[in-house]
Protein backbone atom coordinates (compact mmCIF):
# COMPACT_ATOMS: atom_id res chain seq x y z
CA UNK A 1 0.00 0.00 0.00
CA UNK A 2 2.92 2.17 -1.35
CA UNK A 3 1.75 6.04 -1.06
CA UNK A 4 -1.14 5.73 2.03
CA UNK A 5 -1.08 8.40 4.82
CA UNK A 6 0.00 7.44 8.48
CA UNK A 7 -3.77 7.38 9.32
CA UNK A 8 -4.56 4.85 6.75
CA UNK A 9 -1.83 2.46 7.90
CA UNK A 10 -3.42 2.82 11.55
CA UNK A 11 -6.67 1.62 10.17
CA UNK A 12 -5.36 -1.36 8.11
CA UNK A 13 -5.61 -4.06 10.82
CA UNK A 14 -9.47 -2.77 11.19
CA UNK A 15 -9.92 -3.27 7.27
CA UNK A 16 -8.60 -6.73 7.38
CA UNK A 17 -11.10 -7.35 9.93
CA UNK A 18 -13.81 -6.31 8.44
CA UNK A 19 -13.01 -7.99 5.15
CA UNK A 20 -12.93 -11.19 6.48
CA UNK A 21 -16.86 -10.87 7.18
CA UNK A 22 -16.70 -11.28 3.49
CA UNK A 23 -14.61 -14.46 2.71
CA UNK A 24 -16.73 -16.81 1.06
CA UNK A 25 -16.11 -20.88 1.55
CA UNK A 26 -12.50 -21.49 1.86
CA UNK A 27 -11.08 -18.05 1.00
CA UNK A 28 -10.77 -18.64 4.01
CA UNK A 29 -14.67 -17.87 5.59
CA UNK A 30 -17.57 -19.84 4.65
CA UNK A 31 -21.30 -19.80 5.71
CA UNK A 32 -23.74 -22.62 4.69
CA UNK A 33 -26.24 -20.34 4.39
CA UNK A 34 -25.11 -18.01 2.07
CA UNK A 35 -25.90 -18.53 -1.79
CA UNK A 36 -23.47 -19.38 -4.14
CA UNK A 37 -23.22 -19.90 -8.09
CA UNK A 38 -20.78 -20.54 -10.34
CA UNK A 39 -19.46 -19.75 -13.97
CA UNK A 40 -16.95 -21.21 -16.38
CA UNK A 41 -15.42 -18.58 -18.08
CA UNK A 42 -13.11 -19.48 -20.71
CA UNK A 43 -10.62 -17.39 -22.59
CA UNK A 44 -7.64 -17.36 -25.29
CA UNK A 45 -4.28 -16.58 -24.14
CA UNK A 46 -2.96 -12.93 -24.77
CA UNK A 47 -6.93 -11.61 -25.03
CA UNK A 48 -9.11 -9.91 -22.12
CA UNK A 49 -10.95 -11.87 -19.57
CA UNK A 50 -14.43 -10.04 -18.01
CA UNK A 51 -15.42 -11.54 -14.89
CA UNK A 52 -19.14 -10.02 -14.35
CA UNK A 53 -20.01 -9.33 -10.75
CA UNK A 54 -23.16 -6.93 -10.01
CA UNK A 55 -24.85 -5.89 -6.32
CA UNK A 56 -27.86 -5.13 -4.79
CA UNK A 57 -27.31 -1.76 -3.86
CA UNK A 58 -24.77 1.06 -3.13
CA UNK A 59 -24.24 0.02 0.20
CA UNK A 60 -23.29 -2.98 -0.21
CA UNK A 61 -19.70 -4.05 0.60
CA UNK A 62 -17.71 -6.43 -2.03
CA UNK A 63 -14.50 -7.88 -2.26
CA UNK A 64 -12.89 -9.96 -5.52
CA UNK A 65 -10.65 -12.63 -4.31
CA UNK A 66 -8.21 -15.64 -5.47
CA UNK A 67 -6.49 -18.14 -4.39
CA UNK A 68 -3.20 -15.83 -4.21
CA UNK A 69 -5.45 -13.76 -1.62
CA UNK A 70 -7.25 -10.32 -2.29
CA UNK A 71 -7.59 -8.69 -5.37
CA UNK A 72 -9.66 -5.38 -4.63
CA UNK A 73 -11.75 -4.95 -1.66
CA UNK A 74 -14.21 -2.21 -2.41
CA UNK A 75 -12.36 0.35 -4.52
CA UNK A 76 -8.85 -0.66 -2.84
CA UNK A 77 -6.78 -2.28 -4.75
CA UNK A 78 -4.79 -5.23 -3.48
CA UNK A 79 -3.37 -6.75 -6.43
CA UNK A 80 -0.05 -5.73 -7.77
CA UNK A 81 -0.42 -6.77 -10.88
CA UNK A 82 -1.12 -4.01 -13.32
CA UNK A 83 -3.13 -5.86 -15.75
CA UNK A 84 -6.40 -5.91 -13.21
CA UNK A 85 -8.80 -3.29 -13.00
CA UNK A 86 -12.44 -2.89 -11.79
CA UNK A 87 -14.88 -2.83 -14.51
CA UNK A 88 -18.05 -0.63 -13.53
CA UNK A 89 -20.28 0.35 -17.00
CA UNK A 90 -23.03 0.81 -14.62
CA UNK A 91 -23.84 2.06 -10.62
CA UNK A 92 -24.36 -1.94 -9.49
CA UNK A 93 -21.28 -3.62 -11.56
CA UNK A 94 -18.47 -4.53 -9.91
CA UNK A 95 -16.71 -6.89 -12.69
CA UNK A 96 -13.03 -7.69 -12.63
CA UNK A 97 -10.90 -7.01 -15.96
CA UNK A 98 -7.73 -9.09 -16.25
CA UNK A 99 -5.88 -7.74 -19.82
CA UNK A 100 -3.37 -10.25 -21.42
CA UNK A 101 -4.62 -13.05 -19.74
CA UNK A 102 -1.74 -16.09 -19.53
CA UNK A 103 -1.74 -19.75 -18.22
CA UNK A 104 -1.11 -18.47 -14.65
CA UNK A 105 -4.40 -16.50 -14.30
CA UNK A 106 -6.34 -19.87 -14.75
CA UNK A 107 -8.38 -20.88 -11.61
CA UNK A 108 -11.01 -19.83 -9.24
CA UNK A 109 -12.30 -15.81 -8.61
CA UNK A 110 -15.09 -15.42 -5.87
CA UNK A 111 -16.71 -11.86 -5.98
CA UNK A 112 -18.40 -11.62 -2.47
CA UNK A 113 -20.95 -9.14 -1.78
CA UNK A 114 -22.09 -8.37 1.99
CA UNK A 115 -25.32 -6.88 2.10
CA UNK A 116 -27.59 -5.41 5.65
CA UNK A 117 -29.52 -8.68 4.98
CA UNK A 118 -26.84 -11.44 3.81
CA UNK A 119 -23.95 -12.32 2.53
CA UNK A 120 -23.45 -13.57 -1.42
CA UNK A 121 -20.80 -15.18 -3.19
CA UNK A 122 -20.30 -15.60 -6.67
CA UNK A 123 -17.29 -17.57 -8.17
CA UNK A 124 -16.00 -17.85 -11.72
CA UNK A 125 -13.25 -20.07 -12.78
CA UNK A 126 -11.51 -18.66 -15.28
CA UNK A 127 -9.95 -21.45 -17.99
CA UNK A 128 -7.30 -20.23 -19.98
CA UNK A 129 -6.33 -21.74 -23.61
CA UNK A 130 -3.53 -21.76 -25.73
CA UNK A 131 -2.89 -22.27 -29.30
CA UNK A 132 -1.02 -24.91 -31.02
CA UNK A 133 2.75 -24.09 -31.35
CA UNK A 134 5.32 -26.45 -32.58
CA UNK A 135 8.42 -25.86 -30.21
CA UNK A 136 10.89 -28.66 -31.98
CA UNK A 137 11.30 -30.36 -34.89
CA UNK A 138 13.36 -33.08 -36.53
CA UNK A 139 16.09 -31.40 -38.81
CA UNK A 140 16.79 -32.00 -41.96
CA UNK A 141 17.97 -35.17 -42.92
CA UNK A 142 20.23 -37.62 -45.45
CA UNK A 143 20.21 -41.40 -44.65
CA UNK A 144 21.66 -44.42 -46.99
CA UNK A 145 18.36 -46.34 -48.09
CA UNK A 146 17.57 -49.29 -45.54
CA UNK A 147 17.84 -47.13 -42.78
CA UNK A 148 15.61 -46.60 -40.03
CA UNK A 149 14.20 -42.81 -39.62
CA UNK A 150 12.54 -41.47 -36.69
CA UNK A 151 10.81 -37.96 -36.87
CA UNK A 152 10.46 -35.85 -33.92
CA UNK A 153 7.76 -32.90 -33.72
CA UNK A 154 7.12 -31.65 -30.23
CA UNK A 155 4.11 -29.26 -29.82
CA UNK A 156 2.27 -27.77 -26.78
CA UNK A 157 -1.13 -25.98 -26.63
CA UNK A 158 -4.35 -26.23 -24.37
CA UNK A 159 -6.12 -28.26 -25.25
CA UNK A 160 -3.24 -30.13 -25.54
CA UNK A 161 -2.60 -30.70 -29.69
CA UNK A 162 -3.20 -33.20 -31.47
CA UNK A 163 -0.57 -34.19 -33.96
CA UNK A 164 -0.50 -35.72 -37.35
CA UNK A 165 2.37 -36.38 -39.89
CA UNK A 166 1.94 -36.30 -43.80
CA UNK A 167 4.19 -37.01 -46.62
CA UNK A 168 4.41 -34.56 -49.15
CA UNK A 169 6.50 -35.32 -51.94
CA UNK A 170 6.39 -38.83 -52.87
CA UNK A 171 8.09 -40.08 -56.02
CA UNK A 172 6.44 -40.20 -59.17
CA UNK A 173 3.71 -42.53 -59.72
CA UNK A 174 2.79 -43.10 -56.33
CA UNK A 175 -0.25 -41.15 -54.48
CA UNK A 176 -0.05 -37.38 -54.44
CA UNK A 177 -0.07 -37.24 -50.58
CA UNK A 178 -0.02 -39.34 -47.59
CA UNK A 179 -1.81 -39.54 -44.59
CA UNK A 180 -0.04 -41.40 -41.39
CA UNK A 181 -2.32 -43.22 -38.67
CA UNK A 182 -2.01 -42.28 -35.31
CA UNK A 183 -1.33 -39.05 -33.57
CA UNK A 184 1.99 -39.35 -32.83
CA UNK A 185 5.05 -36.55 -31.78
CA UNK A 186 7.19 -39.26 -33.26
CA UNK A 187 7.29 -40.73 -36.67
CA UNK A 188 9.02 -43.88 -37.44
CA UNK A 189 10.30 -45.26 -40.83
CA UNK A 190 11.44 -48.77 -40.88
CA UNK A 191 13.72 -49.65 -43.72
CA UNK A 192 13.25 -46.74 -45.52
CA UNK A 193 12.82 -46.77 -49.37
CA UNK A 194 13.92 -44.40 -51.93
CA UNK A 195 10.54 -44.14 -52.77
CA UNK A 196 10.02 -42.53 -49.23
CA UNK A 197 12.35 -39.48 -49.55
CA UNK A 198 11.10 -35.80 -49.98
CA UNK A 199 9.17 -33.64 -47.24
CA UNK A 200 7.34 -34.72 -44.35
CA UNK A 201 4.98 -32.07 -42.39
CA UNK A 202 4.07 -31.99 -39.09
CA UNK A 203 1.01 -30.46 -38.08
CA UNK A 204 -0.56 -29.70 -34.80
CA UNK A 205 -4.17 -28.76 -34.14
CA UNK A 206 -6.73 -28.08 -31.30
CA UNK A 207 -10.39 -25.70 -31.60
CA UNK A 208 -8.23 -22.76 -30.09
CA UNK A 209 -6.71 -21.66 -33.32
CA UNK A 210 -5.53 -22.63 -36.56
CA UNK A 211 -3.07 -25.31 -36.76
CA UNK A 212 0.78 -24.97 -36.52
CA UNK A 213 2.33 -26.53 -39.30
CA UNK A 214 6.24 -27.01 -40.09
CA UNK A 215 8.27 -29.73 -42.65
CA UNK A 216 11.20 -31.90 -42.39
CA UNK A 217 13.15 -32.57 -45.71
CA UNK A 218 14.44 -36.41 -46.14
CA UNK A 219 16.84 -37.04 -48.29
CA UNK A 220 17.29 -40.88 -49.61
CA UNK A 221 20.66 -42.22 -50.76
CA UNK A 222 20.98 -45.11 -52.84
CA UNK A 223 23.42 -46.42 -55.55
CA UNK A 224 23.39 -46.04 -59.17
CA UNK A 225 20.72 -47.88 -61.61
CA UNK A 226 20.93 -47.05 -65.61
CA UNK A 227 17.56 -45.89 -66.37
CA UNK A 228 18.20 -45.23 -70.33
CA UNK A 229 20.37 -45.68 -73.01
CA UNK A 230 20.34 -45.31 -76.61
CA UNK A 231 23.20 -46.58 -79.51
CA UNK A 232 23.30 -44.90 -82.57
CA UNK A 233 24.58 -45.20 -86.14
CA UNK A 234 26.33 -42.35 -88.61
CA UNK A 235 27.86 -42.20 -91.24
CA UNK A 236 31.54 -41.44 -91.72
CA UNK A 237 32.26 -37.25 -91.43
CA UNK A 238 28.92 -36.92 -89.98
CA UNK A 239 28.12 -36.13 -85.96
CA UNK A 240 26.96 -39.11 -83.51
CA UNK A 241 25.67 -39.10 -80.20
CA UNK A 242 25.76 -41.49 -77.41
CA UNK A 243 23.13 -41.04 -74.55
CA UNK A 244 23.23 -42.74 -71.05
CA UNK A 245 21.01 -41.78 -68.28
CA UNK A 246 21.08 -42.87 -64.42
CA UNK A 247 19.33 -42.42 -60.93
CA UNK A 248 20.75 -42.09 -58.15
CA UNK A 249 21.38 -40.01 -55.00
CA UNK A 250 23.59 -38.46 -54.55
CA UNK A 251 23.95 -37.62 -58.54
CA UNK A 252 26.04 -40.32 -60.10
CA UNK A 253 29.92 -39.34 -61.97
CA UNK A 254 29.99 -40.67 -65.61
CA UNK A 255 33.23 -41.98 -67.35
CA UNK A 256 33.08 -44.08 -70.77
CA UNK A 257 35.04 -46.48 -72.31
CA UNK A 258 35.40 -47.68 -76.14
CA UNK A 259 35.38 -51.81 -76.79
CA UNK A 260 34.72 -52.59 -73.29
CA UNK A 261 38.44 -52.08 -71.63
CA UNK A 262 39.29 -50.02 -69.03
CA UNK A 263 42.52 -48.52 -70.63
CA UNK A 264 40.74 -46.56 -73.38
CA UNK A 265 38.93 -44.00 -70.93
CA UNK A 266 37.53 -41.39 -72.92
CA UNK A 267 38.19 -38.21 -72.26
CA UNK A 268 37.28 -34.71 -73.89
CA UNK A 269 39.31 -34.56 -76.87
CA UNK A 270 40.41 -35.52 -80.28
CA UNK A 271 36.53 -35.07 -81.56
CA UNK A 272 34.79 -36.68 -78.55
CA UNK A 273 32.98 -34.34 -76.31
CA UNK A 274 31.37 -35.48 -72.71
CA UNK A 275 28.11 -33.74 -71.79
CA UNK A 276 27.38 -34.57 -68.12
CA UNK A 277 23.88 -32.89 -66.51
CA UNK A 278 22.61 -34.44 -63.54
CA UNK A 279 21.67 -37.88 -64.33
CA UNK A 280 22.36 -37.62 -67.90
CA UNK A 281 25.59 -37.90 -69.84
CA UNK A 282 25.98 -37.32 -73.64
CA UNK A 283 28.55 -38.76 -75.23
CA UNK A 284 29.17 -36.26 -78.84
CA UNK A 285 31.39 -37.43 -82.03
CA UNK A 286 32.17 -34.22 -83.90
CA UNK A 287 33.41 -35.66 -86.96
CA UNK A 288 32.61 -39.58 -86.95
CA UNK A 289 35.63 -41.71 -88.70
CA UNK A 290 36.51 -45.66 -88.87
CA UNK A 291 37.70 -45.35 -85.73
CA UNK A 292 34.95 -44.41 -84.15
CA UNK A 293 32.41 -47.22 -84.79
CA UNK A 294 31.89 -50.17 -82.25
CA UNK A 295 31.16 -50.73 -78.83
CA UNK A 296 31.19 -48.27 -75.97
CA UNK A 297 30.61 -48.33 -72.13
CA UNK A 298 29.07 -45.76 -70.04
CA UNK A 299 29.69 -46.56 -66.44
CA UNK A 300 27.90 -44.38 -63.10
CA UNK A 301 29.06 -44.65 -59.94
CA UNK A 302 28.78 -42.27 -56.87
CA UNK A 303 29.59 -43.59 -53.13
CA UNK A 304 26.86 -46.23 -52.52
CA UNK A 305 27.86 -48.21 -56.00
CA UNK A 306 28.61 -48.56 -59.73
CA UNK A 307 26.63 -49.41 -62.71
CA UNK A 308 27.46 -49.29 -66.04
CA UNK A 309 25.71 -50.55 -69.50
CA UNK A 310 26.94 -51.12 -73.64
CA UNK A 311 26.15 -48.66 -76.34
CA UNK A 312 26.81 -49.52 -79.59
CA UNK A 313 27.56 -47.03 -83.11
CA UNK A 314 26.78 -48.77 -86.03
CA UNK A 315 28.26 -47.45 -89.44
CA UNK A 316 25.47 -46.50 -91.84
CA UNK A 317 26.63 -46.51 -95.48
CA UNK A 318 24.84 -45.22 -98.44
CA UNK A 319 23.90 -46.53 -101.50
CA UNK A 320 26.20 -48.83 -103.82
CA UNK A 321 25.79 -47.27 -107.08
CA UNK A 322 22.72 -44.63 -108.20
CA UNK A 323 19.33 -46.60 -109.66
CA UNK A 324 16.85 -45.68 -111.77
CA UNK A 325 13.62 -45.34 -110.24
CA UNK A 326 12.55 -48.66 -112.19
CA UNK A 327 15.78 -50.71 -111.23
CA UNK A 328 15.15 -49.20 -107.74
CA UNK A 329 11.52 -49.75 -107.59
CA UNK A 330 10.71 -48.31 -103.79
CA UNK A 331 12.88 -50.19 -101.60
CA UNK A 332 16.70 -48.22 -101.63
CA UNK A 333 19.69 -50.72 -100.08
CA UNK A 334 21.80 -49.75 -97.38
CA UNK A 335 24.95 -51.62 -96.51
CA UNK A 336 25.49 -51.69 -92.13
CA UNK A 337 28.77 -52.54 -90.66
CA UNK A 338 29.65 -52.41 -86.79
CA UNK A 339 33.85 -51.82 -87.44
CA UNK A 340 36.09 -51.56 -89.84
CA UNK A 341 35.99 -53.91 -93.06
CA UNK A 342 34.06 -54.73 -96.25
CA UNK A 343 30.51 -54.12 -96.12
CA UNK A 344 27.61 -56.35 -97.33
CA UNK A 345 25.15 -55.48 -99.86
CA UNK A 346 21.71 -57.24 -99.27
CA UNK A 347 20.90 -57.13 -102.98
CA UNK A 348 24.08 -59.13 -103.86
CA UNK A 349 24.35 -61.25 -100.95
CA UNK A 350 20.64 -62.77 -102.02
CA UNK A 351 22.01 -63.11 -105.70
CA UNK A 352 24.96 -65.14 -104.31
CA UNK A 353 22.51 -67.47 -102.30
CA UNK A 354 20.27 -67.92 -105.44
CA UNK A 355 23.34 -69.17 -107.49
CA UNK A 356 25.14 -71.20 -104.39
CA UNK A 357 21.12 -72.88 -104.50
CA UNK A 358 21.15 -73.69 -108.39
CA UNK A 359 24.66 -75.63 -108.61
CA UNK A 360 23.42 -77.67 -105.38
CA UNK A 361 20.28 -78.50 -107.51
CA UNK A 362 22.19 -78.98 -110.81
CA UNK A 363 25.17 -81.69 -108.58
CA UNK A 364 22.28 -83.45 -106.98
CA UNK A 365 19.97 -84.39 -110.67
CA UNK A 366 23.58 -85.52 -112.15
CA UNK A 367 24.57 -87.59 -109.20
CA UNK A 368 21.61 -89.27 -109.66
Amino acid sequence: MVGRSQADRNQLPLLLLRLLCLLPTGLPVRSGDFNRSTDNITVRQGDTAILRCFVEDRSSRVAWLNRSGIIFAGDDKWSLDPRVELEKRSLLEYSLRIQKVDVSDEGPYTCSVQTKQHTKTTQVYLIVQVPPKISNISADITVNEGSNVTLMCIAYGRPEPMITWRHLTPTAGTSPARDFEGEEEFLEIQGITREQSGRYECKAANEVASADVKQVRVTVNYPPIITESKSNEATTGKQAILRCEASAVPAPDFEWYKDDTRSRRINSAQGLEIRNTGSRSVLMVANVTEEHYGNYTCVAANKLGITNTSLYLYKRVSPTKPMSASERGSNVHYQYKVGPGTPIDSATSLAASLWLMANLLFCLFCTC
